[in-house]
């Protein structure tokens, strides 16, 4: 019996030094990451950011490779197809990882059972944009209009399903009012008619609305944070009038399930010391950006948020009666 245990105390200390062997030589060539959205959009824009300075840190270039269609859906279908060696990745968000399963009737990945978090970007709030003349010039005016005048208030979406229309729908369902929804094809033709005063509100990410609100061409009335973000200064949380109310577009990397966790270690030990980079970090938070603490970026808490969130927009996609394509 000694010599059995013996025997395979020697073997895990060499399988474990192995392992620590191998570790030390990946990554050994350059990594691609599927961005499954069009070339040059916030999403697109960030996913390069942080891939270069990704790279940097393990001395190898990370290549992207757009593949938009569906929401997120055809890349994230490609994505989940490609081998589990380390080196093909996923950059997912809140609508394709989140609210796709509640959105599709078919889908050709799971975000949960298919995939492996391995580190999530910092968040992009939602922000409560309405025009620089509005009707309301406060977040209780504009929930006390909207009560009393049911389906008078509208909100301009990025399209049925999107992020705006997800959280636009949860913001009026935690506040008791009912809303008309306007669906456009993307999100530039709404802001547009948001600036036209054409639209009375619309739900923005926080980076692409930080520029609109400081050019004045429209008014940020909350951001969806429980505490304020200091890039939108005297701008309350919407939680000051609907306690706990927060919704961001999320984002972070992803990995085929059968990866080894040995390498998403080191990819997220690599991406912790990008995020202690000072400069690069006040870089994304000058941009609109909004940084988390340190646990929230590992595989773990990622992991918990995708299953959470995909729980979290399916109950507000079946209280909004938002069909299923």
């Amino acid at each position: 019996m000694k010599k059995n245990i013996a025997r395979w105390a020697a073997l895990a200390a060499c399988l474990s030094f192995s392992s620590a062997l191998w570790a030390s030589d990946y990554p050994a060539k350059d990594m691609s990451w599927v961005v499954p959205l069009a070339p040059g959009g916030p999403a697109d824009t960030l996913s390069r950011s942080i891939a270069n300075k990704m790279g940097q840190q393990l001395g190898k270039s990370i290549v992207i490779e757009n593949v938009a269609g569906a929401g997120g859906t055809i890349g994230a279908g490609k994505a989940v197809n490609n081998p589990a060696d380390g080196y093909h990745f996923l950059m997912g968000h809140m609508g394709f990882m989140g609210a796709a399963p509640s959105l599709y009737k078919q889908l050709s990945y799971d975000p949960v059972k298919d995939f492996k978090a391995v580190i999530r970007f910092p968040d992009t709030p939602a922000v409560l944009l309405v025009p620089q003349n509005p009707k309301f010039q406060t977040l209780q005016e504009l929930v006390d209009y909207a009560k009393g005048h049911p389906g008078e208030v509208n909100f301009g979406t990025a399209g049925v399903g999107s992020a705006s229309h997800l959280i636009a729908a949860l913001f009026a369902s935690a506040a008791n009012i009912e809303v008309q929804m306007i669906p456009y094809k993307g999100n530039a033709p709404a802001m547009a008619d948001l600036m036209g005063g054409r639209l009375d509100a619309l739900f923005d990410q926080s980076n692409t609305a930080l520029g609109h609100v400081r050019g004045g061409k429209v008014k940020a009335l909350g951001v969806a944070t429980l505490e304020p973000m200091k890039q939108f200064p005297n701008v309350p949380v919407v939680a000051s009038i609907i306690p706990g109310f927060e919704a961001a577009t999320w984002y972070g990397l992803y990995a085929p399930r059968n990866t080894s966790d040995e390498q998403i270690e080191v990819l997220h030990k690599a991406y912790l010391k990008v995020m202690g980079d000072a400069d690069f970090t006040q870089s994304l938070s000058d941009q609109g950006v909004q940084l988390l603490s340190g646990d929230k970026y590992g595989p773990a808490s990622f992991q918990k948020l995708t299953a959470d969130e995909i729980q979290r927009w399916a109950k507000v996609i079946e209280n909004a009666g938002i069909p299923r394509q």
